[in-house]
């Protein structure tokens, strides 16, 4: 059965609004509220045209624009089917795993690495720390719904709290830190992109050169120490950043 027949799908032909953003805006706000789950199959476009009394290009244009911004993902043999949600991170100081649990969507945690390394002039330099002196070094994959999302690399300056494998595999960074009685203040951090790597496409399931959200995080607590240096890719068709934006008076 086709998941849409439950919705009130309605078009406003005297709206200046295209009929396919109409359209598109309201399938994306069933996927987004759980209306339309992962894994729901679309019916035909011509039915689905019919029904709302549209043509077939315009549903194929509305349909199309969410597979474009991977809410959706067309399979042969199978047809169009809803995939996971993106998720939309604000602009604060959290972690991308209360992030996650936040927006339903499973949270999961491989530890690729857990050890001890000396740290170069860079890292050195974010956590304040002589070069080549010893640091905690953590890669992680994160992955929700049990597909991967994110590639996440962390150091954190030794004797700040234990990183058990089991923990980190269980819960966040950030939730352990605040377990240990550290107080997360404030963050330096930069976004930006890049194209996948070989090894970067393997370990997201992505394909090499395709863009890849980038972000670096210096993490200060409340005494303004710096307690971690993270730097993370992301799958930009999972995930996102977002912003809020005032006039400085």
């Amino acid at each position: 059965m086709d998941p849409t027949g439950r919705l009130e799908l309605r078009v406003d032909r005297s709206s200046p609004v295209p009929l396919y953003f109409q359209l598109s805006q309201q399938l994306e706000a069933a996927i987004e509220h759980g209306a339309l789950t992962p894994g729901s199959l679309l019916g035909n476009e011509i039915e689905l045209a019919a029904r709302l009394g549209l043509s077939r290009p315009t549903v194929r244009q509305a349909i199309q624009s969410l597979v474009d911004k991977g809410l959706l993902v067309r399979r042969r043999g199978v047809g169009t089917q809803v995939v996971h949600s993106q998720v939309k991170r604000p602009l604060e100081l959290s972690s991308l795993y209360d992030d996650l649990e936040s927006a339903g969507q499973r949270p999961a945690t491989r530890v690729l690495v857990n050890t001890v390394v000396a740290a170069s002039a860079e890292i050195a330099a974010a956590l304040g720390v002589p070069e080549a002196s010893e640091v905690h070094r953590i890669e992680r994959l994160r992955l929700a719904h049990g597909e991967p999302m994110a590639f996440l690399c962390n150091y954190l300056p030794c004797g700040l709290l234990e990183l058990d494998t089991g923990q980190l595999e269980a819960t966040g960074l950030y939730r352990l830190m605040r377990a240990a009685g550290i107080t997360l203040h404030s963050a330096r951090q930069t976004i930006g992109a890049r194209a996948a790597s070989a090894a970067e496409a393997e370990r997201l399931d992505e394909e090499t050169g395709h863009p890849l959200l980038t972000m670096r995080r210096i993490t200060f607590d409340d005494h303004g120490r710096a307690v971690e240096y993270g730097t993370h890719t992301y799958r930009p068709d999972r995930y996102s950043f977002e912003f809020q934006l005032l006039v400085r008076s």
